[in-house]
């Protein structure tokens, strides 16, 4: 083997750089726990909250596009 590092594969949870993003996956949590929210009454749990399907919605999505203007340079 040689003194190089080994290359990262880059995936759908991990940066640019190969490391695994807890943000991203924690976005991927909540758009799933989101997507459940709004099948429940479908599938004939109960009633579902349109508001906690939004709250779930803005917890995946706004945590990374915040991070992307805060790490703007």
């Amino acid at each position: 083997m040689s003194c190089q590092e080994e290359e990262k594969k880059v995936s759908f949870l991990t940066d640019d750089e190969g490391n695994l993003s807890s943000m991203r996956m924690m976005s991927f949590i909540a758009l799933l726990a989101a997507i459940g929210l709004a099948a429940a009454p479908f599938i004939g749990s109960s009633e579902g909250d349109p508001m906690h399907v939004f709250y779930f919605f803005l917890a995946a999505f706004a945590p990374k596009a915040l991070q992307k203007i805060a790490e703007k340079k």
